[in-house]
């Protein structure tokens, strides 16, 4: 028998009091989280949570069994606000898990240093990446014991690291304690130690054209994809199929990008969220674009954009119109494609996405520039297209390259472009933003600690 269904055995007993159920529910719930399936959670939690959004009912519970709802109440209202862009779910997730703390402080070290990683991860949803990473040192620097609650907190400092380009510091953390990941038996948190080691060496690869660092992503993605599938979390699973998809259509590898996008849509098809068949299918159209099958690409963009126009995650829909408008393009339907472009840009901007924005009015400028009449070239003000465009594309650069306090491939990240396709179009139509271009380093032979990788 189970856990999960061990638990549920014992919630049918009539001898449990109201604090025991409390607890078994609370038990229930984590364990429901770890394989993530935060409903079947919420629903487990029903007895004392009625709706998402509200306070939940800790009449009759003594003060440590309240404290324990409260937490685990607030960790799903994390993870559904979350998944399901609701506002304010973080700063109400946040409030629920700073409540249950001070009842933790009068009993138990480990429950407030659990309280606290997952009120970092709350305040790393909302952006707020060095108030986490505060959070999370201060949690490893009282923690002794290596278990999972330690692996869970380097794998989210790991991620606030990442968040702010400390690419080198996020690796540092997650090598420096991979025997304590070897050690541990939960198989959602190896999978997720796996897939960020992953995320950071394809990145390091990209930056720094190291083919044996991109070596390194194909194998520590494949290894997250095995823990997850052992763990039956499949939301994880189809996100790490779709990851080596995109990592294989970016090394030109096609046929086995569309294999691994092929098994992610098809674990997707076995759970709820069918919004991010949405994102797979996008992915699934860049190939087709790069293979210039370009009917195809425009058959798997408009899936994504008619998938994701109702899950209200604009970000993303925004980047399925940008792909939809460049399949559009390819096949010389220039009206449609700049109509499709043009609401990209009207969606990234409603959604802050200031980078997408830009991406899709470089796309007009290039793919579409010479092929627009002179009527639909005014639509953009009165100044002709080009002027336009060059003129948001300008701003744009001008702005990444300031957040970026000058490092071109932040600046490029920031955007969405290449570091080369930046350079060029600096060098080639914005030349006095070299100014604020930061002077290029030189770098030492490595950056990086080597370390014996972790077993898979």
């Amino acid at each position: 028998m189970t856990l999960l269904a061990s638990l549920l055995s014992q919630l049918e007993s009539p001898t449990l009091s109201y604090n025991q159920r409390a607890l078994l529910r609370c038990q229930l719930a984590k364990g429901l989280e770890e394989t993530g399936d935060y409903e079947a959670a919420r629903e487990a939690m029903s007895e004392l949570w009625k709706r998402f959004g509200e306070r939940p009912r800790l009449e009759g519970l003594d003060q440590s069994t309240a404290a324990e709802v409260l937490l685990r109440i607030g960790v799903l209202t994390g993870w559904i606000g979350s998944k399901r862009q609701i506002p304010d779910a973080q700063e109400t997730a946040k409030d629920f898990i700073s409540e249950s703390i001070p009842a933790f402080e009068r009993m138990s070290n480990a429950k407030v240093a659990e309280a606290q990683t997952e009120l970092a991860l709350c305040y790393w949803r909302t952006g707020d990446y060095t108030k986490a990473r505060l959070i999370l040192n201060e949690v490893l620097a009282k923690l002794w014991t290596e278990d999972e609650l330690k692996a869970r907190a380097l794998i989210r400092l790991s991620m606030a690291e990442r968040s702010v380009n400390r690419w080198n510091e996020a690796l540092e953390i997650l090598l420096d304690d991979a025997e304590l990941f070897d050690r541990i038996t939960n198989n959602t948190l190896k999978g997720s130690y796996h897939n960020n080691l992953a995320n950071i060496w394809e990145e390091l690869g990209k930056d720094k054209k190291r083919e044996d660092y991109t070596d390194r992503a194909f194998v520590e993605y494949a290894a997250a994809s095995y823990y997850f599938e052992q763990a039956d979390h499949r939301p994880y699973l189809a996100n790490v199929e779709n990851n080596l998809g995109f990592l294989y259509f970016k090394t030109g590898k096609f046929k086995e990008a569309h294999e691994h996008i092929e098994r992610a849509c098809q674990i997707a098809l076995t759970f709820k969220d069918k919004y991010i068949l949405g994102q797979y299918e996008e992915t699934r159209a860049r190939v087709f674009l790069a293979e210039g099958e370009n009917v195809e690409a425009e058959r798997a963009a408009r899936t994504s954009v008619t998938i994701l126009e109702q899950s209200g995650q604009q970000d993303l829909l925004a980047e399925a119109l940008i792909t939809h408008g460049i399949a559009l393009a390819r096949l010389r339907f220039y009206s449609q494609s700049y109509a499709t472009l043009q609401h990209a840009i009207e969606v990234a901007q409603g959604a802050g996405a200031t980078s997408h924005a830009g991406k899709a009015a470089l796309v007009i400028m290039e793919e579409l520039g010479e092929h627009l009449s002179p009527r639909k070239a005014k639509t953009f003000s009165k100044r002709n297209l080009i002027e336009e465009v060059r003129s948001y594309e300008y701003d744009l650069i001008k702005q990444a390259l300031i957040l970026s306090k000058g490092r071109v491939t932040t600046a490029a990240r920031i955007l969405g472009v290449s570091h080369q396709r930046l350079i060029y179009i600096i060098e080639k139509r914005h030349k006095d933003l070299l100014s604020l271009r930061r002077p290029a380093q030189r770098r030492p032979k490595s950056l990086i600690h080597h370390h014996p990788k972790s077993k898979s």
